[in-house]
């Protein structure tokens, strides 16, 4: 039955994996694959010789010789799998109700069209400068509000700036490299750093300490090679004004991206799960959206409301908001996270992480890891590494994983989800970026892998 588990495992990473050329979302094979694994551990329970313990790390003595129903409380085979399957999606939902808080607090700002007071911020008609400006707020903004929004604002607005898709698409790619640089250095800046942050692998301070001169030189190196290329020759065209914006824009990108960046401090503070804090931040934002909103409460909107007649709800910024997120992303980390866990409850990946540690060099392994984000997603590859390894907390292995599997990615286009987005928005080629693109990601994913190792072994 193990076997089997494996192959489902294999055959829904190939789907997801090939989802473009299948043309089916990434989601379908995820949640069917984890239902799949389930199932097959289920049926095969009684077949297992050994099952792990993910609240204490560490495999089940004598779990072949245990019955499959207990009585009184007693241990049994079928209580270790409704045991283990709460606890894993119990931490998986804290990740998924995180993530859902964040994309709502992003939705409200973008209802008040916040995001286009970063346009202000934007004086020039130099490409090159253009360049500078775009990479360092893809680097400062992807660690507030993760890689995968900051691509989409900034390309958004690039499309106000840079008219020709022929220009537009080279600063798109350096876009992507910043981007997802920026997130690597943020508990908040990815989806893999916020997986390892909440699962209590590394801290907000560490993490910062450790990985902000790393994912720098990962953004730095790649803009300053591209400053000297043709493309960021000569300039364009001056922004013009596009008249009126929404006054409450700039207080709502403030108070929102104030209240992200909270959040961390909020969970050193009360030592509760981070999703706890988000929640905070979420009903904050809510509240001043609802209030500066306008909304008329009179019982004839109640009527309206009751009768069907007018629908009032379009006019919250927070239903609007919780409408616009992405359900197809959170139940894909949802499976992807279950299915994970259905391999790391059999002991398998545990016993994978022993044999590479055995084979080669640890930060090797970490290096080709990276490598492989670029061609698979990076999600289960860092869930697969947090049920490998058993380092403490704050151990450099977590670091390095976080930076590898949050800036490799960059060498593909479609090996990072801020490059996926880019790809759709602007049409860039595959084979466009990776021989454009492509080898300025990997000398700035080199760069910062090479600094990190410097640092752990000279510095840290």
């Amino acid at each position: 039955m193990e076997a089997i588990i494996v192959v489902i495992f294999i055959v829904g990473y190939l789907a997801i994996t090939l989802e473009h050329n299948l043309k089916v979302d990434k989601l379908v094979p995820a949640l069917l694959m984890m239902a799949l694994a389930w199932a097959c551990v289920a049926i095969g329970i009684d077949g297992f010789e050994n099952w792990f313990d993910a609240s204490n790390h560490e495999m089940v003595k004598d779990f072949s010789s245990l019955p499959m129903e207990g009585h009184h409380g007693a241990a049994s085979k079928m209580g270790w799998l409704e045991g283990t399957l709460l606890h894993h999606f119990g931490k998986t939902c804290e990740i998924l109700i995180f993530l859902v808080g964040a994309m709502t607090i992003v939705e409200i700002i973008d209802h008040f069209n916040g995001f286009s007071t970063i346009k202000r911020f934007i004086k020039t008609n130099k490409k090159a400068t253009l360049l500078w400006i775009m990479c360092v707020l893809a680097f400062i903004l992807s660690a507030i509000i993760d890689n995968l929004t900051a691509t989409i604002v900034l390309i958004t607005i690039l499309r106000k700036l840079v008219p020709q898709n022929k220009d537009r698409i080279w600063f798109a790619g350096l876009i992507i490299i910043a981007a997802n640089a920026g997130g690597a250095w943020s508990p908040i800046g990815d989806v893999t750093t916020t997986m390892l942050w909440m699962g209590e692998k590394v801290s907000t301070v560490k993490l910062i300490k450790y990985l902000i001169v790393p994912s720098f030189l990962c953004m730095l190196i790649p803009t300053f090679i591209a400053s000297f290329m043709k493309p960021f020759k000569g300039n364009f065209e001056a922004p013009i004004s596009e008249g009126k914006e929404n006054s409450k824009g700039p207080l709502m990108l403030y108070l929102g991206l104030m209240l992200i960046v909270f959040v961390p401090v909020f969970k050193t503070l009360t030592h509760l799960p981070p999703y706890i804090g988000m929640m905070l931040s979420l009903s904050i934002v809510a509240l001043v959206a609802e209030i500066i909103s306008s909304r008329q409460f009179s019982m004839s909107s109640i009527t309206n409301e009751i009768t069907g007649n007018e629908n009032s709800h379009h006019q919250s910024p927070t239903f609007g908001a919780l409408s616009k997120i992405e359900m197809p992303s959170i139940l894909f980390f949802l499976g992807i996270l279950m299915t994970v866990a259905a391999l790391e409850s059999l002991g398998l990946i545990f016993t994978f992480g022993k044999d590479v540690q055995a084979a080669m060099p640890l930060d090797v392994f970490i290096m080709l890891l990276g490598g492989g984000s670029a061609v698979i997603d990076n999600v289960p590859l860092v869930a697969a590494s947090m049920g490998m390894f058993e380092f403490a907390l704050d151990d450099a292995t977590w670091h390095f994983i976080a930076y590898a599997a949050g800036t490799g990615g960059s060498m593909l286009i479609i090996g990072s989800a801020a490059g996926v987005v880019a790809m759709g928005m602007e049409k860039i080629s595959f084979f466009w970026y990776l021989r454009k693109i492509g080898w300025l990601a990997l000398i700035g994913y080199l760069t910062g892998a090479g600094s990190f190792l410097f640092m752990q072994h000279y510095i840290f």
